[in-house]
């Protein structure tokens, strides 16, 4: 219950910022999966046998997962999705770190040390993605 000194939630739940921002920075990654999946390509480990499953699937879970979180009724799940998504291809990301870089990148970020660097980046995506879950549990 609200008191005068604690001022309530004012934002309608279909603008929820930090769902609105998620939705829109996975969809559109979802979608240049499919607009320009070479580039994603490379990022699939090698040890993954057909890179293009991969990107094409990742790019499908990645558009579900927004659309799923742009409606308040089902971005509990959809934000869930997003965070299990992006936990999911953080190995990727490491595992590109430890081999020396990413194919098919324009230099400098085909570089160990962009891959490197991109690691901690992960972190600030995990904490938005929190931050959305715990804002549509309210």
């Amino acid at each position: 219950m609200s008191d005068i000194t604690t001022p309530a939630n004012t934002t309608p739940k279909f603008l929820e910022p930090w769902a609105l921002s998620l939705a829109a920075f996975m969809g559109t990654a979802g979608v240049s999966h499919f607009l320009r999946p070479e580039f994603f390509d490379g990022v699939v480990p090698r040890w993954l046998p057909a890179p293009r499953f991969w990107t094409l699937a990742s790019g499908v879970v990645e558009v579900a997962g927004a659309a799923l979180t742009l409606n308040p009724s089902t971005r509990r799940i959809g934000t869930r999705a997003m965070l299990a998504t992006l936990v999911g291809v953080f190995p990727a990301n490491v595992w590109a770190a430890v081999d020396g870089g990413y194919e098919n990148m324009e230099p400098p970020g085909d570089s160990a040390a962009a891959a490197w660097l991109r690691l901690p980046i992960q972190f600030v995506f995990f904490a938005w993605a929190w931050k959305a879950i715990k804002n549509a549990e309210r």
